[in-house]
């Protein structure tokens, strides 16, 4: 394709979606935000200005809201808009238009394109994400290339097919890793663009302005412990490298001190780049059992799982995408009887017999967040209380992507499938489980102090 300049870094995070020519009377090139929501950092946001740049346009920023995104609610456009705002300001700054736009991405930005010379987007994993750019690389007249920056190492890169588990793909991401944490250096704008004849269809003078006019479900209400934004991330993770890191190899499991980085929310919307947060972990002076069990779940566990819905983009949310030993074992304890049995409303509202589960479903409620161990305490009970392994899988995705903040993405897929087998391996056999992985309270009440964790939880307020 004419024109279209490399990434000198980091090549590999490029790719042309389809071959479509420029359209040399365009005004601008675009830049449509998807999935990488942040100003900093941001390798195609960066790359936008470099070919607007060599092509001697300005260069537009542009983002869809879409009031039914799936399982979207208050609580998730609040968070997301919050960051958006900040975004718009930082660009504002950088003599950058933003341009809000409001209803189906694919259909609007298509829309909004019509004076673009060409459009560059960021990497979306879902299949959601890529049906949006699929149905925009054809209907678009211009070219459309896809910078990928919300891995460290590019998903296609890593591997080029799905992965079992952690240890198959480990040393395939390590052995790139240095390739491509490297800083992404910003780009000076030649033109501004911010006095430019575009617009947007929703004015961003607030988020409150902007929430009002949307349709969208308001029964979750916004989490009083995260704003969002790249400057709430960045002030978590500061937070995170001078008290909690040092430890965190032992203690990153407690639910009582929670003392956890807290970014799954804002790696989820590309408020913060992964890439920042490598260099600056690498970077402490934590000890090396601490920093290396961070980057594990950073790098290794987050971008397997993101391999894992990339190459099963069709089943990625069923209990289809199990392995072969998961699917039989759960098949066969199908009928075994459960001793207790709950149904999802009772659920959804703390409604058990169990103090500390009910505590977990509060903090989720309450925080849209939750330490990792409650995380796999609360789901594993889901599938004890079920009545089948299907409908526990159905009851645990939705209460996971209703209300936590980082869910409706890879991680949480992956993650709810791992209570089911997914990314493990087989155990002695046990009633309902089979032979999938058992956390039962007893072994919870051996690793911490329950009535402790309670007590937090009762102490929170919305």
């Amino acid at each position: 394709m004419e024109h279209l300049p490399t990434l000198h870094t980091a090549p590999e995070r490029l790719r042309q979606l389809n071959d479509k020519t420029l359209n040399a009377d365009g005004k601008f090139l675009l830049y449509w935000m998807q999935h990488g929501q942040r100003a900093h950092e941001n390798p195609a946001l960066e790359y936008a200005i470099r070919w607007a740049n060599d092509l001697d346009k300005p260069c537009v920023v542009a983002f869809s809201l879409m009031d039914d995104y799936p399982d979207g609610s208050l609580r998730h456009f609040q968070f997301m808009l919050e960051g958006l705002k900040e975004v718009a300001d930082r660009l504002a700054e950088r003599g950058l238009k933003f341009c809000l736009l409001h209803g189906e991405p694919s259909k609007r930005i298509d829309e909004f394109a019509k004076d673009a010379v060409a459009i560059v987007t960021d990497h979306g994993y879902l299949r959601i994400h890529r049906r949006w750019r699929a149905e925009l690389a054809e209907s678009l007249s211009v070219p459309l290339v896809r910078v990928e920056g919300e891995l460290v190492v590019p998903v296609e890169t890593a591997s080029d097919k799905r992965e079992y588990a952690a240890r198959t793909i480990r040393d395939q991401i390590m052995e790139r890793v240095d390739d491509f944490s490297g800083q992404t250096s910003e780009t000076k704008p030649k033109h501004a663009s911010k006095n430019l004849h575009v617009r947007g269809d929703l004015d961003f003078t607030s988020v409150e302005a902007v929430l009002d006019n949307m349709k969208i479900d308001r029964s979750v209400p916004p989490s009083p412990d995260f704003t969002g934004g790249t400057s709430q991330a960045r002030n978590r993770l500061t937070s995170f490298l001078r008290s909690n890191l040092d430890g965190y190899d032992d203690g990153r499991l407690d639910p009582v001190d929670d003392a956890t980085s807290h970014l799954s929310p804002y790696l989820h919307l590309g408020q913060i780049s992964p890439c920042e947060v490598l260099r600056k972990v690498r970077g402490s002076s934590a000890p090396k059992s601490d920093r290396a069990a961070y980057v594990e779940e950073l790098i290794v566990r987050r971008e397997l799982a993101h391999n894992f819905v990339w190459y099963a983009p069709d089943d990625y949310d069923s209990l289809n995408a199990l392995p072969d030993w998961a699917a039989e074992t759960l098949e066969n304890h199908k009928s075994d009887d459960r001793p207790d049995h709950y149904t999802r409303d009772e659920l959804e509202n703390g409604q058990t017999d169990d103090e500390a589960w009910n505590a977990s479903m509060k903090e989720m409620r309450l925080r849209g967040f939750l330490p990792n161990y409650m995380r796999m305490y609360w789901g594993k009970q889901i599938i004890r209380w079920t009545n089948t392994p299907d409908y526990a899988h159905k009851t645990a995705l939705y209460l996971n992507n209703k209300y936590f903040l980082g869910g409706r993405d890879a991680n949480s897929f992956t993650n709810v499938l791992w209570l089911f087998g997914l990314h493990d391996r087989a155990f002695t056999e046990r009633e309902v489980f089979g032979k999938v992985r058992v956390l039962s309270r007893g072994g919870l009440d051996r690793k911490f102090d329950v009535e402790a964790y309670v007590e937090r939880v009762e102490g929170l307020h919305p």
